[in-house]
């Protein structure tokens, strides 16, 4: 058994794993992404090349370049009265989206979890091992996004009748009242879904679902570490990606190449969130089953 997994790990030594990991393994993790969301991003691709978006460089209307660059991001969107053809096709797209892009995240863990194991594996057996558990990972992910989505869209009807009754008093009560109504809930509900996130680690490799106690168990006295994580990776994902189309997009506008090169590097951060993730995973089933044996050697003792 890999030893890195063996022990628990602090903050920094989380985020050390992660980053060697994908490194060392880049072209596995890369490769097994790219095989399952890869055609996804080529549907996207055909789609915008069908609507009319230029493939090297989208410019539209202005007398300056940066104004042209500018331009073609409002241009080149597809309109809501396009073509029925264009709309099945993109919600096509979105559908298989839902379905393929957990897959690939599972067959991501699977493979670290081989590796924590000192077993060999292929891409293509850890692809066939998280389509073993397609339905599972597809009911819990439907049901973690609908508890996600109450747990947002409540909160923000609450803070918006909040800011409009306080505004009739005073515009600045109605404000004043609305922040810290949303900072609140945005902590609240932080916690929550960091407490519940780990539903799909429990689907993949323990094969319990849909997971949400399980999950709640593991981060029991590790969830204000989990966020600060989570947080991290965000910021590093964000930076990333507004780099790369900042960085491309001032060159080739709203085209189709900048499309797949913003999709390679959502790969690249998919791929460095799901390794973080299944650290962080692994981490805290090590913790928990160390607990375990605590309180049965304490039980044995009393």
């Amino acid at each position: 058994m890999d030893t890195k997994f063996n022990k628990p790990k602090t903050f920094g030594e989380i985020l050390d794993h992660t980053f060697s990991l994908s490194k060392n393994r880049f072209k596995d993790f890369f490769l097994i992404l790219l095989i399952l969301m890869g055609p996804i991003y080529l549907l996207q691709a055909l789609i915008q090349l069908l609507s009319g978006v230029s493939f090297f460089r989208e410019l539209g209307n202005g007398e300056m370049w940066f104004e042209q660059i500018l331009m073609s991001f409002d241009e080149t969107a597809i309109p809501l009265d396009s073509s029925i053809g264009a709309d099945i096709a993109l919600i096509l797209t979105g559908l298989f989206g839902i379905i393929l892009f957990p897959v690939a995240e599972a067959a991501v863990l699977f493979a670290i979890n081989h590796i924590r194991k000192n077993e060999e594996y292929t891409v293509g057996s850890v692809i066939k091992e998280a389509f073993s558990r397609f339905w599972p990972i597809l009911g819990s992910t439907i049901l973690f996004g609908l508890i996600t989505f109450g747990l947002i869209i409540v909160p923000i009807l609450m803070i918006s009748l909040t800011g409009v009754f306080g505004a009739i008093i005073h515009p600045a009560i109605g404000i004043i009242l609305a922040i810290l109504l949303f900072l609140g809930f945005a902590v609240g509900i932080g916690y929550l879904l960091t407490r519940w996130s780990f539903y799909f680690g429990s689907v993949v490799l323990d094969r319990e679902s849909p997971g949400l106690s399980r999950s709640w168990s593991l981060t029991k006295k590790r969830t204000w570490l989990l966020m600060g994580l989570y947080i991290i990776f965000y910021i590093i994902i964000a930076t990333i990606s507004s780099a790369i189309e900042l960085t491309f997009g001032i060159f080739l506008g709203n085209s189709v190449l900048l499309s797949i090169i913003v999709n390679l590097a959502t790969i690249v951060t998919t791929m460095l969130f799901t390794v973080g993730y299944a650290v962080m995973y692994l981490d805290l089933k090590t913790r928990h089953d160390a607990d375990d044996i605590k309180d049965m050697i304490e039980d044995y003792k009393s």
